[in-house]
């Protein structure tokens, strides 16, 4: 009975940690959505969560620790946006309807939250800065552009051809997302470059299909 009891309570404080943290990161998106990166402290997040400020270097060791998780935390909803699209997907899962999904992915809903976007763009800024997000940049850069060649490695045969069609697709999605962002219709402008996206993409899948 003693062992069980302990085991509940071991339980439900993991339930709790992980509940906090996430409330943390939260707070954080909001944050930098209200105050931007550099407005953003261990105060003004504490406040957003309504959490003592001690509980963010509990979890997190300082704010540095908390901005690293939550970028962690949006590279994640990226990767798991994708993959389950590709795991509810009813039709063959197709190398074009792959290349398609990836670009789903990176402008979806919650992608284009603007609370979202200001972290993203914030994050960009930064990383020019701080080595630590610099490296987290380039493992969000380099998971895209491996994806992407994933698929179209598919579709074109030669090496060259498809790396430069995914470095062309990782362009438009990174460049037009950016644009869309900045936009004052923003809604729009991710709905069009969507479009342009994966027009892209069908127009180099039908290109190799006609040689």
């Amino acid at each position: 009975m003693i062992i069980q009891w302990n085991r509940s309570v071991t339980m439900a404080r993991v339930g709790t940690e992980k509940q906090r943290k996430k409330e943390l990161i939260e707070a954080t998106i909001k944050s930098i959505e209200n105050h931007g990166f550099q407005g953003t402290t261990i105060l003004t997040i504490s406040r957003q969560a309504n959490l003592s400020a001690g509980i963010i270097s509990h979890y997190f060791g300082s704010k540095q620790g908390l901005i690293l998780a939550t970028i962690r935390h949006l590279l994640e909803e990226l990767k798991q946006g994708l993959l389950q699209q590709i795991a509810s997907c009813e039709q063959p899962l197709t190398p074009e309807l792959r290349l398609h999904m990836i670009v789903d992915t990176n402008f979806a809903c919650f992608q284009q939250s603007t609370s979202v976007t200001r972290t993203w763009l914030c994050f960009w800024a930064q990383a020019l800065h701080d080595p630590e997000l610099a490296r987290l940049q380039a493992v969000n850069s380099k998971r895209l552009l491996q994806n992407l060649l994933y698929s179209y490695r598919q579709i074109i045969p030669n090496k060259e051809k498809a790396f430069l069609a995914a470095n062309m697709t990782a362009a438009m999605i990174d460049g037009l997302w950016l644009r869309s962002s900045l936009s004052k219709t923003s809604q729009d402008e991710f709905k069009k470059a969507e479009q342009v996206c994966k027009q892209f993409i069908s127009a180099q899948c039908q290109l190799e299909k006609t040689i």
